[in-house]
C-alpha cells in the first residue's frame, strides 16, 4: 500500500495537499521525519502478503486439492521427461544397433525416474493444498539429480 493520508494513497515524489489546504512538495514525504508524518495524520500501510495463485485463489481460500495433485503430478512428470529427452536418442541407437547406452547415461536416467516417482509419491500422499503448496514450494521438490554427480573422477 504505501503511506495514507486519510485512508488515501500518497505517492513517494508527488505533491499533496491536506484536508485544510496545506500543499506539500514532492519530496516532504521523503525527507519528512516519522513524527512529522504522524502529525499530519499520515500512516504506512505495508503491500498485502502476495497469493500463491497456484495454491490460492485467495488469502485462506485454497483450490481443490484433488485437482492440484493431478496437476502436479502431471508437471512432475512433464519435467522429467524434460530431463531425459537430451538422452532418449542412447535409448533409440540402442534398441535400433545394439550400440550400448553409456553407465552414466544410465545412472542418469535412473536417477531421473525415481526422483520423478519420489516426488509423485509425495504429492499423492500430501491430505491439504497447505500441505501440497509446502512440498512444492519447498526446497526437496525442485531438487533433481544432476548427470555430473554420477561421474566418479579417478582415485
Amino acid at each position: 500500500m504505501g503511506f495514507l493520508l486519510n485512508n488515501q494513497p500518497l505517492a513517494v515524489d508527488v505533491p499533496f495537499k491536506t484536508e485544510d489546504g496545506t500543499q506539500y512538495p514532492a519530496n516532504w514525504l521523503r525527507l519528512s521525519s516519522e513524527e512529522d508524518k504522524a502529525a499530519l495524520g499520515i500512516t504506512w500501510e505495508p503491500d498485502p502478503t502476495p497469493v500463491d495463485t497456484r495454491f490460492y485463489w485467495d488469502h485462506d481460500l485454497p483450490k481443490d486439492h484433488a485437482q492440484l495433485v493431478e496437476q502436479w503430478v502431471t508437471q512432475t512428470k512433464q519435467t522429467a521427461g524434460t530431463l531425459l529427452a537430451p538422452s532418449d536418442w542412447y535409448i533409440v541407437r540402442q534398441s535400433e544397433t545394439g550400440s550400448p547406452v553409456p553407465p552414466t547415461k544410465l545412472l542418469y536416467r535412473l536417477g531421473i525416474r525415481e526422483a520423478s516417482n519420489g516426488k509423485e509419491l509425495q504429492i499423492k500422499a500430501t491430505t491439504s493444498t497447505e500441505e501440497l503448496a509446502a512440498y512444492i514450494t519447498g526446497s526437496e521438490y525442485s531438487v533433481w539429480p544432476e548427470e555430473d554427480e554420477l561421474i566418479q573422477s579417478p582415485e
